[in-house]
């Protein structure tokens, strides 16, 4: 069965610029990774599940901040792994203190003992060009389709 997440990439202008706000997983498995672990607010949705009310809710389940305002549609890309990704771009701005969920997991390893984590440990906005270094490299196609939405002035790469 295929798997399918929905998302919110929130963005500001600061002049001629775009910034998005991006989060980085939390967990053992991610502390020490920075270049390409970073993501759009997003997570998984069931089948028959309104798409943009998932990403609504995944996005304050990761940050505690309820998004409002205009919702614009970016479209669909398939990951990798098979993963089917919607998101929506979202002009507003977030602070970077965020409050998260949290999942539980062994840790260490094969210790029987149970650790939660936050989902999310920490969130920034970043330049465009700082972006498309630090996602996650199967979501750089949301940010193109944002700048050619949106237009940026640095959108030379």
């Amino acid at each position: 069965m295929q798997q399918s997440s929905a998302g919110l990439l929130m963005f500001r202008r600061r002049g001629r610029e775009l910034e998005v706000f991006l989060v980085h997983p939390g967990g053992p498995f991610w502390q020490k990774k920075d270049i390409g672990a970073w993501s759009i607010p997003k997570g998984e949705y069931l089948n028959g599940e309104d798409e943009l009310a998932a990403a609504k809710r995944e996005f304050e389940e990761e940050t505690g901040v309820k998004p409002e305002g205009e919702f614009m549609p970016l479209g669909k890309v398939r990951q990798a792994g098979g993963k089917v990704v919607t998101v929506w771009a979202l002009e507003g701005d977030c602070p970077t203190a965020i409050r998260s969920n949290t999942f539980s997991m062994e840790w260490p390893p094969k210790s029987g003992q149970k650790r939660e984590f936050p989902e999310v440990d920490r969130a920034h906005w970043f330049p465009l060009a700082e972006a498309r270094v630090r996602i996650n490299k199967g979501q750089i196609e949301f940010l193109e389709r944002l700048v050619a939405r949106f237009g940026n002035a640095e959108a030379g790469k």
